[in-house]
């Protein structure tokens, strides 16, 4: 953190290696407006369904994966991005290595 601002040169290689059969995460900002977390999922790992209190945005950086919206099937890879009203059923699985930018909108 620099000061009052964050500033990643690339956000992708902060999540490089991500080990076999595991999901990392870092969180990047936590204030009373924001939450941004960036995960790493191994391929094959997979978020069960859930939900948030809190709408979010989800920025694939690297890989693919099968991501469920509601009742919505999609297929992301690397530039893919999502807005998800708060209490949104969703669910996700890495086909491949996985990087993923999620911004929580708390305020």
């Amino acid at each position: 953190m620099r000061g009052s601002f964050e500033y990643y040169q690339n956000i992708a290689k902060e999540m490089d290696g991500i080990p076999s059969g595991s999901i990392l995460s870092k969180a990047l900002t936590t204030n009373d407006k924001v939450k941004v977390t960036l995960f790493g999922f191994a391929e094959g790992q997979e978020l069960t369904e859930h939900t948030a209190a809190y709408p979010a945005i989800l920025h694939f950086l690297a890989g693919e994966a099968d991501l469920r919206l509601g009742d919505e099937k999609l297929k992301v890879d690397a530039g893919s991005w999502a807005y998800m009203p708060a209490k949104l059923p969703h669910s996700l699985v890495a086909r491949t290595p996985v990087s993923m930018l999620l911004i929580m909108i708390v305020a």
